[in-house]
């Protein structure tokens, strides 16, 4: 594996003339040709000659002294769910390839670029963002950063995005996140993921999954360099997290659903992270949160999800429908048999328990859980439908949990050097997001600072 310098290091490179633009640009371009040998299809579109001339352009300007801002030059990759200018976006489909080119970006990331970012190109995912393993039959599947040799799942839907900053071609990633997409494949890959609360980063020029759920996040290597990404996409923030001593901060561990069936690994390295932050002085609270037990049969018919799935799939189905994953055509079908009525009562469900949640937050500043209850299967583990379905269904659990609650969440390593990837999560109310990188940030020092 390649290593990648934060963000904040690159942009300080850039400033004192230790490198330029081109030069990373042109680093990160060798990589992507060598990683698809190592992690396999990472990229679906690579903008080489794009991001040189921006490089170059980002050089100049900063010689003039008028760059746009301290990370004008950055490199970043861009989930092939995002509309860029004069591109077609597939969403990890052939679906959609004789569909117009977008005539601009979306404002995510005509934000990033505002800033000086240059985007690399687009990079694989799970078709349509509909799943938590990170599978693609139309493109290839991209391989965790962990054991290479077995060839394990990467996590989905953000799959190639976690791939792109773990194999060390960017700093920093652009995914979506609608029931964990952002937060599974960077704990399958020894990454931070950030999912954002609902509407504070605009999905306009994003193609679709569930929009009751969806939101715009970052992959990095550390919890600075996704808020930086955060902070440049919702423009709400300068991205300086404030600073928290762990004395004192509470953090509760629901103890329903989220425990259950976690493997060895992960029950070791959440057992370890959980005594090592309570020696450092925060205080772990246990909760009792027994209504999360009933997500599961929430969730058995497809739910929300799958409903508004369906909505935005129903004409391309019947016009394209055996172009699709059959896998992910089958979950966005499952959408049809829910009626409005169905939708109304599920949504009741939420706000009660969304409700719930934040009396139950009422004195804690964070949630903390494991954020897979396993680490990454090996690929050809998933090659029967049940086992798939099995596989992806808990993946997605623990995450889910954030997106149905409405909550904010972060999800950061805590597994040792050279060890399966284990991700530890902290969840927040809506809103909070500045407060949770705060703690996420001083979580972050005590379970992974080896990483």
């Amino acid at each position: 594996m390649n290593e990648v310098a934060g963000i904040d290091q690159l942009a300080d490179d850039l400033a004192q003339g230790r490198t330029t633009s081109r030069e990373l640009v042109e680093k990160a371009l060798a990589n992507i040709d060598d990683m698809a040998c190592r992690g396999g299809p990472v990229f679906l579109k690579v903008d080489g000659e794009q991001a040189l001339s921006s490089a170059d352009k980002m050089d100049d300007l900063r010689k003039a002294g008028r760059s746009p801002s301290r990370f004008a030059g950055v490199p970043f990759s861009a989930k092939d769910l995002f509309d860029l200018e004069g591109q077609v976006t597939t969403a990890g489909s052939v679906v959609l390839n004789d569909e117009a080119p977008a005539k601009h970006d979306c404002t995510a990331i005509a934000r990033l670029k505002q800033q000086g970012f240059i985007c690399l190109g687009r990079t694989n995912m799970t078709e349509f963002a509909y799943s938590g393993v990170g599978l693609n039959p139309h493109y290839g599947t991209p391989k965790s950063i962990w054991d290479r040799e077995t060839g394990r799942i990467p996590g989905g839907s953000s799959a190639g995005a976690a791939v792109s900053v773990a194999d060390g071609t960017c700093a920093l990633a652009i995914g979506t996140d609608t029931g964990g997409s952002c937060r599974v494949p960077a704990a399958f890959n020894g990454l931070v993921g950030y999912k954002a609360s609902l509407g504070r980063v605009p999905t306009d020029g994003v193609f679709p999954l569930a929009r009751s759920f969806d939101t715009v996040g970052s992959l990095a290597k550390t919890v600075q360099c996704c808020a930086t990404g955060d902070a440049v996409m919702a423009a709400d923030w300068d991205g300086v997290i404030k600073e928290r001593r762990l004395q004192g901060i509470r953090l509760g561990v629901p103890q329903s659903l989220v425990l259950d069936d976690v493997d060895d690994d992960v029950a070791m390295v959440f057992g370890t992270a959980l005594t090592r932050l309570a020696c450092n002085g925060a205080e772990i609270v246990d909760v009792e949160f027994k209504q999360l037990e009933q997500l599961p049969a929430i969730n058995a018919s497809g739910g929300i999800g799958a409903f508004e799935a369906f909505g935005v799939h129903k004409d391309l189905l019947e016009k394209s429908g055996d172009q699709y994953d059959r896998r992910v055509r089958k979950r966005i079908l499952a959408g049809a048999h829910i009626s409005g009525s169905d939708i109304a009562a599920l949504n009741l469900k939420r706000q009660e328990m969304i409700l719930q949640a934040d009396q139950l937050m009422g004195e804690l500043d964070a949630f903390i859980m494991p954020t897979c209850p396993h680490v990454p299967a090996a690929i050809h583990d998933l090659d029967e439908d049940d086992d798939y379905g099995r596989i992806n269904l808990l993946a997605l659990r623990n995450t889910f949990v954030g997106n149905f609650l409405n909550r904010c969440a972060i999800s950061v390593p805590a597994n040792e050097t050279g060890e399966a990837p284990v991700g530890l999560m902290l969840m927040a109310p809506l809103g909070a997001d500045q407060h949770l990188f705060s703690v996420a940030k001083a979580v972050e020092e005590i379970v992974s600072p080896h990483l």
